[in-house]
């Protein structure tokens, strides 16, 4: 069987049918021509409306869909639209969702203002819920149940097989958001998903330069899918299906490269005395370490620090002027980044002092180190 880093090279991509061109090409395109009225009615050809797919955002819903084993895969502006459309895909006015409390901010928000206006009722669980209590929650008008695993700023690992087992037995889809591991490094669908999510803006893309969202349903939810992407009129760009494609062909290559790096400095940070705690799976003495072994075939370089107590003024110091490490929102591009982390939740966890989220970029590891130091001396400077 052809390994899917090999894989990542071709997918997506029929030279012969692009005048030999090793990458499809950028198409830009709304109206489409039909050669006769026939052809028109009857909607007998490959592109119909730009709305509806270009030849070079189908290369890349086609190389989505067989990296990630599915029936069909679909792409949305953002990965936040890639999110709320799984979530229209399954539910209604009057259904019910369980959502990870460690799901992404703004799919949480979204979740508490879009949803609930739509009629949708939502219920937040702990991210280390069993799949036995969790059964618990189920309600009849339960749809779905929407997952993290590890959510990308506490990083609890979910036991996903035999959550996906407890929602089939009562007819619950279960949601995915996989852009932290990627299909390449944990398949989603093969663990009992029903819709895995992509926010391709981070590792995919994978240079910063791109925003893009995808969705890839199994069988039993492919039309379902494709309905609800068409009703809401979702599609993406030939330029950001471009870039994307481009960054598929080296995710392998670029993501060994992040966890390798981030596991040295997640070791390098346990041993420092301003760090209460490294939150990052792959470390053996990770509370999600045991289900993250078992399901995962790698990681990235995404993860969070516990500082001891600190004030506020004393994280700001530690990250304001920082040299290789941005202060940003987003993750997965080549560039260390920082972020200082304030979020809701519902079952809020306990920790020794604020939480520093790292992004663990291209740069090398011993000038990422020296940036640390550096700033861990602003830190003490102002506790």
């Amino acid at each position: 069987m052809t390994k899917k880093d090999t894989k990542l090279v071709g997918l997506g991509r029929e030279p012969s049918l692009h005048a030999g061109a090793v990458n499809t090409p950028v198409y830009r395109m709304s109206t489409v021509l039909f050669p006769d009225v026939e052809t028109l009615v009857d909607g007998n050809q490959p592109y119909t409306y730009g709305r509806r797919g270009t030849p070079t955002t189908r290369a890349l819903e086609d190389a989505f869909c067989e990296l990630e084993g599915g029936a069909r895969t679909v792409l949305t502006p953002s990965g936040l639209s890639a999110c709320m459309l799984a979530i229209l895909t399954v539910c209604g006015a009057g259904d019910h969702m369980l959502v990870t409390d460690s799901i992404y901010g703004t799919t949480r928000i979204s979740c508490q203002r879009l949803a609930k206006r739509l009629g949708i009722n939502v219920t937040f669980f702990a991210p280390t819920t069993t799949a036995a209590k969790l059964k618990e929650q189920f309600r009849p008008e339960t749809k779905a149940v929407f997952l993290e695993s590890p959510g990308s700023i506490t990083f609890e690992v979910q036991d996903v097989p035999a959550i996906a087992a407890a929602a089939h037995e009562k007819g619950i889809a279960v949601i995915f958001d996989n852009t932290w591991a990627t299909p390449l490094h944990f398949d989603a669908l093969g663990h009992g998903v029903d819709l895995s999510v992509q926010s391709a803006t981070k590792y995919i893309g994978g240079h910063a330069d791109v925003l893009l969202g995808a969705v890839t349903a199994n069988a039993a939810y492919k039309e379902r899918l494709v309905h609800a992407h068409g009703d809401l009129g979702l599609c993406a760009s030939g330029d950001d299906a471009f870039l994307t494609l481009r960054g598929l062909r080296t995710l392998s290559v670029r993501l060994k490269r992040h966890q390798e790096s981030a596991t040295e400095l997640a070791i390098w940070l346990k041993t420092r005395p301003e760090v209460a705690r490294v939150l990052y799976p792959p470390l053996h003495d990770d509370p999600g370490h045991v289900l993250w072994k078992r399901d995962f075939t790698g990681g990235c370089g995404l993860f969070s620090i516990v500082l001891r107590d600190a004030s506020d003024e004393a994280v700001a110091a530690m990250l304001n002027g920082m040299k290789h490490f941005s202060l940003g929102y987003s993750w997965g591009g080549f560039e260390s980044l920082a972020l200082p982390c304030r979020y809701h939740r519902s079952f809020p966890k306990k920790f020794e002092g604020p939480l520093v989220r790292l992004h663990i970029g291209l740069e090398n590891v011993d000038d990422l180190k020296a940036d640390l130091v550096a700033a861990f001396e602003r830190l003490r400077g102002v506790s």
